[in-house]
């Protein structure tokens, strides 16, 4: 690896001392500079005058010595070059790509192993193409909502779309980031390459294609990013037509009159507010006995008035899809639902077609985890707090280690970018571990639903078993300045705290750009911000930051609390 190092200095060419005053002098400043290295990552050296004339080519030697010796260290880490690279990283999605952005920065030599093409789920399959359609259903129900834009003095007539340049629109954002991404990590200088990735032994990989030789290679540290694909149950049949996961819905080929969304959490709940923006009717077939269970239970309860109930969409709770054959010869979707409970035969749904959101599954097989006596646990790889993988007997792999949905942690994305900048933080001597209770969560409908931290059933769960009191606040969109302008006043924003302590254990919202406003809670929980803190913070009027403001200042914190500055407070 290349080092460009650069010293400035003003030195005259005269004798100097090798010993005495200026050289204790010249000592002590090298001693202060405190160079610390992880790969090329340095403390910028800087040498000032700490003599008279006669003592700065003593300086001017000792300096181009210490030159070469940092020279050295960045190229080979301050070591024999024993390795390929200083890390491998297993799969280019964005957990791995923070994981390389944050590896250079550090200095160390990076490259990522990918398969397919980089971006991974999220920016290909997931995440950004469903923003790209979301934003077109957003944009639908605006002008398909005749009292809203009388409201606001507007008339549209007669709003349409066209279905190509929908699916275009989504398709097109997907590959723009993917481009990003992908000239972000060569412009960096991490290597990528490509092919399947495998591990053979202790840090050391193989990857290659299909039908061609595999290259193996070394690393001193090893991070496995991979991923996760749809989960599909036994009984479904998939087509990629009539019957399809997320990964095909979001080519949006067409849009079905009449759709069966299985399961009701975040990626069914979004798509049921793309095709019923764009004219579907919709029918959830959902396991558990609401919709939504993964949602605090006062804003499933709310989400459903405003997301479920208003728009053509019914729903079967407390059953199983057993059965779901696609459509074919003239013959509709077939879905044959059974009691979740006693698994009695309930119904039989026939439908244009049938989307499956039934979750994610890890893709951790042909990983070469056999090779080091790792054992997945339901595809999963099992790992510590701190992201290192742990073999079948317990033990932690040396230099392994596993983010994002691959080890089940948390499967969100970004999720996925923090485990991998904990690793290299670990990688690089500094401990780090990732509190997951700090990380937010959004589902993208209109309008939005938010959350970080305990739901309230959790918090008092955990107070119950912990012996302490929690408290709840609300505040409604209602009372908000902006959200009334925008003549979007549906929504509340809720929060659970320890009136003991003062600290957030968990905040919901659902309402307009909910994503957006929960992470000045998401912030304050990872930093440990408590209540009597963050109610004094100031925030711009009017804006839709004021609902968390208020949120903040409804909480009722016991008298003589202490601040996070060690001071008792009175609120």
């Amino acid at each position: 690896m290349a080092a460009s190092i650069s010293l400035s200095l003003s030195l005259s060419p005269a004798s100097t001392p090798r010993s005495g005053p200026a050289a204790a002098r010249l000592g002590a400043a090298f001693r202060s500079s405190s160079l610390s290295f992880c790969g090329l990552r340095r403390e910028v050296l800087s040498l000032r005058s700490v003599g008279s004339a006669d003592s700065r080519r003593m300086i001017a030697d000792l300096a181009r010595h210490r030159a070469a010796k940092i020279v050295a260290a960045a190229e080979n880490n301050g070591k024999p070059a024993k390795f390929d690279y200083d890390l491998i990283i297993i799969g280019a999605g964005v957990g791995g790509h923070g994981a390389a952005l944050h590896a250079v920065e550090k200095g160390l030599k990076t490259a990522i192993i990918e398969g397919d093409i980089v971006g991974g789920t999220c920016v290909n399959r997931g995440c950004v193409p469903s923003k790209a359609l979301l934003a077109v259903s957003g944009r639908m129900r605006e002008f398909q909502d005749e009292h809203h834009l009388k409201a606001l003095g507007l008339q549209v007539a007669s709003p349409g779309y066209d279905r190509q340049s929908v699916a275009d629109h989504a398709n097109n954002l997907a590959s723009k980031i993917r481009s990003n991404l992908t000239n972000s990590l060569k412009s960096l200088g991490v290597d990528i390459l490509t092919g399947f990735g495998t591990i053979v032994g202790t840090q050391k990989v193989k990857y290659g294609k299909v039908g061609f030789p595999d290259t193996e290679v070394t690393a001193e540290n090893i991070i496995i990013a991979t991923g996760s694909v749809p989960f599909v149950p036994k009984g479904i049949e998939i087509d990629g037509k009539t019957v399809f996961t997320s990964d095909h819905a979001l080519k949006l080929e067409w849009v079905p009159d009449w759709i069966a969304i299985v399961g009701s959490g975040y990626i069914g709940l979004e798509f049921s507010d793309v095709y019923t923006a764009l004219g579907s009717e919709v029918t959830f077939v959902e396991a558990l006995d609401q919709l939504m269970p993964g949602f605090d239970p006062e804003i499933s309860k709310l989400a459903q008035r405003v997301l479920i109930n208003p728009r053509k969409i019914d729903y079967h709770t407390g059953v199983f899809a057993t059965k779901i054959t696609p459509a074919k010869d003239g013959k509709p979707v077939l879905i044959e639902l059974i009691d979740a409970k006693t698994k009695e035969p309930k119904d039989t749904l026939e439908v244009d077609a049938a989307m499956i959101a039934t979750g994610r599954a890890p893709f951790t097989k042909g990983l070469g985890l056999e090779n080091i006596n790792v054992a997945t646990v339901r595809g999963f790889v099992p790992v510590d707090e701190h992201m290192q993988v742990t073999d079948a007997d317990g033990n932690l792999v040396p230099h392994l280690f596993c983010i994002g949905d691959a080890n089940g942690k948390l499967m969100l994305a970004h999720a996925a970018s923090a485990q991998g900048i904990s690793v290299v933080e670990q990688i690089c001597g500094n401990d780090n571990v990732l509190n997951h209770l700090s990380i937010p969560a959004a589902c993208f409908t209109h309008p939005e639903i938010s959350m970080v931290g305990l739901t309230e059933p959790q918090a008092r769960e955990k107070a119950e078993n912990g012996g302490f009191p929690i408290s709840v606040a609300k505040t409604s969109f209602k009372a908000n300045t902006k959200a009334l302008a925008e003549n979007e006043g549906e929504g509340i924003a809720k929060l659970i705290y320890r009136p003991d302590t003062g600290e957030i254990l968990g905040v919901h919202i659902i309402g307009l750009h909910a994503a957006d406003l929960i992470h000045e809670a998401s912030n304050a929980i990872a930093l440990g911000t408590r209540l009597q803190d963050i109610k004094f913070a100031v925030h711009a009027h009017p804006t839709l930051s004021e609902v968390l403001d208020e949120l903040f200042k409804s909480a009722k914190v016991n008298s003589g609390v202490m601040s996070s500055v060690n001071e008792p407070v009175a609120v």
